[in-house]
């Protein structure tokens, strides 16, 4: 069957979808015997970046991380989801979830290990280089291996892990074992690996929160549905895969941001050092500080590479090509309404 190609819903790359009410299905005494007495609430969960709170520890340049900032970081300490509208009863729940925290992919692994080799054979060496960079090529190690491929780290698993008992703390009426055994939870992913990891590591924070034994891996007890046609429905879209994914011409701003004054000035001054620094490899720089930060809780000595405006330029293509993307499905949805 060929791709539809009138307008298509975008869901975020790197998402999950979980889904809990009361019902029928729910828990016996559960929620739905006491609405009558109260208003009806209706949850939508989302995750909001807040201001970092950076100690000794964490780089000044954190607050650029984007979707490389570690997740508690910018969980807020004692939220209560529920308690915002005193005196309801939440009945339904929705949350859109990003998978945990996870190793670059292949593609970034490649340009960490040329950049590491160019460091390390061209760098200038000894009393005349910088202590960043003396600490690079004398005590970093390149650890990164192409078989990571943005696969979910184990720090990861457990981001996913205290999500689920952060939110069953704050809605354990629609979080309750007997919901997701009985059908009144669904949780729903993409066939991407370190989304399948985070919804099984989510369901085992389930499990935590119920006080049950753990999940193995192999455990079929997971219930999880793999659904692309709903969490990836982008790449069945011809409009958008033939006019934005493919199309060179729908993110020329991206070319001409890498070849423009803010990447030259950051350039120009790694050149005293580092010559060969061209734009993707700046940016996989960045990257090395960003991921050492998340997985590892490491301050990263290529972090002092960076100065706070060297930080904002990196990241900075990604949020052009995001743009045309989703903008791209907000044209859609502009045309669907007319």
């Amino acid at each position: 069957m060929e791709p539809d190609t009138g307008p298509c819903c975008a869901s975020p790359s790197g998402t999950g979808l979980l889904r809990a009410a009361t019902g029928s299905r729910a828990a016996p005494g559960g929620l739905s015997a006491s609405l009558p007495g109260h208003r009806l609430l209706r949850a939508a969960v989302l995750l909001l970046l807040t201001r970092l709170c950076c100690s000794g520890s964490v780089p000044d340049i954190a607050v650029h991380f984007g979707t490389k900032t570690r997740y508690e970081d910018v969980v807020r300490p004692g939220l209560n989801l529920s308690s915002a509208a005193a005196g309801c009863s939440p009945v339904h729940l929705t949350a859109v979830i990003r998978h945990g925290t996870r190793f670059p992919t292949v593609k970034n692994i490649r340009r960490i290990e040329r950049l590491s080799r160019l460091v390390q054979s061209q760098a200038p060496r000894g009393h005349g280089a910088p202590s960043w960079l003396r600490e690079i090529q004398e005590q970093w190690q390149q650890w990164y291996t192409e078989d990571m491929d943005g696969r979910l780290v184990e720090k990861g698993r457990a981001d996913l892990r205290n999500l689920a008992m952060r939110l069953f703390s704050s809605f354990p009426g629609l979080l309750s074992e007997a919901g997701l055994r009985g059908g009144g939870i669904t949780v729903k992913t993409s066939s991407k690996h370190r989304c399948v990891s985070s919804a099984e590591a989510f369901q085992e924070g389930l499990h935590q929160s119920w006080s049950l034994p753990s999940l193995s891996v192999l455990d079929p007890e997971y219930v999880h549905e793999v659904d692309d046609s709903l969490m990836r429905s982008f790449e069945r879209c011809r409009g958008y895969v033939e006019g934005v994914e493919t199309n060179a011409t729908a993110t020329e701003e991206v070319d001409r941001f890498k070849h423009g004054p803010e990447l030259r000035q950051v350039r120009a001054r790694f050149s005293t050092f580092l010559s060969f620094v061209v734009a993707d490899l700046v940016e996989a720089a960045f990257f090395i500080c960003s991921y050492e930060l998340a997985i590892k809780s490491l301050y990263s000595p290529w972090c002092r590479l960076f100065t706070k405006e060297d930080a904002k330029v990196p990241t900075d293509p990604k949020a052009v090509v995001v743009k045309a993307k989703v903008g791209f499905f907000q044209h859609l949805d502009k045309k669907k309404k007319k």
